[in-house]
């Protein structure tokens, strides 16, 4: 048996070496073992049984106790390559949360935005190794591309841990105690490699829906948000002048929301503060009254320790180990406003029944039909316990959310900052980027997060890049940048600009961004220079400079056309095999072909 086993691995060492890199990769995956870890650390006895089981590009895991003891499970690694791919491998990866994605290379990792799982969010990772969760695709340099996805959310967090020469793929168990003769069945792994990355997406959608299926909506909201103009200090006024201006000159931004700062602490959604003259009511069915559909910011898995709810119900907050509601800084990120925060139990009974409560009266009796779902992270936080000992923080959530479904019946629902995989399925849209601000640093940052997930919107959900922002003292090309790559998303549109002082020139630009095309544009490569979209009218063209410098960015045309600016309606001639332009530094511009 010992010299077989010798000349089975030199055959595999032989086959492996002729193959190419993706090959390589996919043949030792498959070939290597599971191993199931304690809460400790150590490996699990061998009478915890790792059974995988491989059908073309699909794996099923399961987790069996076949001993007569309790055994407390960290996580399973269900295989690990390593020397395989070389450390300048370019990868994209998601997070855990909403605000974390990572891209660069293996052995330099590089993070889009400014929030991370580990630093932030204090996520636990092991030494030497960055953990990445749900979506890894890998770029192997004169190869195919890899796509390594979990299909699945139900219960468990799926996620790879990286290093310069090596990828586990993990399924994380939260120590879990696994009883004798009891399995855990895990999410489903995919591995997929192909040259066309958008194809490879789509296989991978299709089968998240077999778990999953999307929360439908029939197309992407348009409105206006008051936060990036007024922010917390929002006035019942400020929303009334925006109301008359918006149904005077663009009644297509149809949702008007109601941000964060209506209510007088976290979690006392229902109760009176000093915004809006202390009746947020009136504003909402004033909202209504003029045609326009109420919209309005809550978050609901959290509240502060002056709240109502805090002071009377402490038995619905998720516990630290003394049995105390767990302050949310010592675990993670505390918060932004009104901190600490501290969390309410999604699998606690009453919570479930308080949550459905609140949105059944938020949607009956407020008359609000889209609901932004913000800090949706805490309802999945880990380092705490919960009610119900034997659930995980996936599971809390996602009964959370199911609570509040039930209470918002046909209204919109946006998830943002949120745990991303744990929300397929229970939410309508998914915000694609950190918060947008007035300056380039954001426009280029958030922008880059929003076309890495543009792939999600239409598939998984409607995306939100966040607001198109276009009043301000930033220069042209720089607006034109943003309005550029906001239309390039094709996801949800929300104005966040006091647009009683918008120029003539940008509300003719917001006319022209509304309705969205609901079709995200699809770019040759991750630089993000050349798109193009198909929408009803015919195809529009994408061109977007990212450096400082000027830059001559060409389209290939599969037919004679006349190229038009798509704001201003400007020609540039008319066209065959090719058009090139040279655009400024930090400028977009959006181009329809006329045939």
């Amino acid at each position: 048996m010992k010299k077989y086993s010798l000349i089975g691995c030199l055959l595999l060492g032989h086959l492996l070496a002729k193959a190419g890199e993706t090959d390589q990769f996919v043949k030792s995956l498959k070939a290597s073992p599971a191993t199931a870890f304690q809460s400790s650390g150590a490996v699990a006895p061998a009478t915890v049984k790792v059974i995988r089981n491989w059908n073309g590009e699909l794996c099923d895991v399961r987790v069996v106790n076949t001993g007569s003891q309790s055994i407390k499970l960290k996580e399973v690694v269900l295989g690990a390559v390593g020397k395989v791919l070389p450390p300048s491998t370019s990868f994209y990866a998601e997070g855990f949360q909403m605000l974390t994605q990572t891209a660069g290379t293996l052995e330099a990792p590089k993070t889009l935005g400014n929030y991370t799982d580990e630093g932030h969010y204090k996520i636990p990772k092991p030494d030497g190794y960055l953990a990445v969760y749900n979506l890894l695709r890998l770029y192997p340099a004169k190869d195919v591309q890899l796509l390594l996805g979990y299909t699945s959310s139900n219960r468990f967090v799926g996620k790879f841990y990286l290093s310069a020469d090596t990828i586990k793929a993990v399924v994380d168990l939260e120590n879990l105690e696994l009883a004798p003769g009891k399995e855990f069945k895990l999410e489903e792994l995919m591995v997929l490699s192909g040259k066309d990355g958008n194809n490879l997406l789509d296989r991978f959608a299709n089968r998240i829906h077999h778990f999953h299926p999307r929360l439908e909506f029939k197309a992407p909201p348009t409105g206006w948000c008051s936060w990036y103009c007024f922010g917390p200090k929002v006035t019942a006024q400020n929303i009334y002048d925006n109301l008359d201006y918006i149904k005077t000159n663009i009644p297509a931004l149809k949702y008007i929301q109601l941000d964060d700062g209506y209510q007088p602490h976290m979690g006392d959604w229902l109760e009176v503060g000093n915004s809006f003259g202390g009746n947020v009511q009136q504003v909402l069915h004033t909202i209504r009254d003029k045609g326009f559909e109420p919209a309005i910011w809550v978050a609901p898995f959290i509240c502060d320790s002056n709240s109502t709810i805090f002071k009377q119900h402490p038995d619905w907050l998720v516990k630290d180990l003394s049995g105390k509601p767990l302050r949310s800084d010592l675990v993670t990120f505390g918060g932004w406003r009104l901190k600490p925060w501290y969390v309410l139990d999604g699998t606690n009974p009453a919570v479930q029944q308080h949550l459905e409560q609140l949105f059944r009266t938020m949607r009956n009796d407020w008359g609000v039909t889209y609901f932004k779902l913000d800090a949706n992270f805490w309802g999945a936080i880990h380092g705490g316990v919960y009610y119900d000992k034997n659930a995980t923080r996936v599971e809390a959530y996602r009964r959370g959310m199911e609570a509040i479904l039930k209470g918002t019946r046909d209204a919109f629902i946006l998830g943002c900052n949120h745990p991303l995989w744990p929300s397929l399925g229970l939410v309508h849209g998914s915000r694609s980027s950190m918060d947008i601000k007035r300056t380039w640093t954001v426009f280029e940052k958030s922008g880059r997060e929003n076309l890495y997930r543009s792939w999600q919107n239409g598939r998984l959900w409607w995306n939100d890049p966040d607001c198109l922002v276009l009043t301000g003292s930033m220069p042209d090309n720089e607006y034109n940048f943003h309005a550029a790559l906001i239309y390039a998303t094709g996801g949800m549109l929300l104005s966040g600009d006091d647009l009683t002082k918008i120029s003539p020139e940008r509300l003719n630009m917001l006319l022209k961004a509304v309705p969205p095309t609901a079709k995200a544009a699809a770019f040759t490569d991750t630089n993000f220079e050349v798109g193009e979209v198909n929408t009803n009218s015919g195809k529009n063209i994408i061109f977007l400079n990212w450096q400082t410098s000027p830059k001559k960015l060409t389209v290939k045309l599969d037919k004679p056309c006349e190229v038009l600016d798509y704001w201003t309606g400007k020609s540039y001639g008319k066209h065959s095999g090719s058009f090139t332009l040279e655009l400024d530094g930090h400028d977009g511009k959006v181009f329809t072909l006329k045939r």
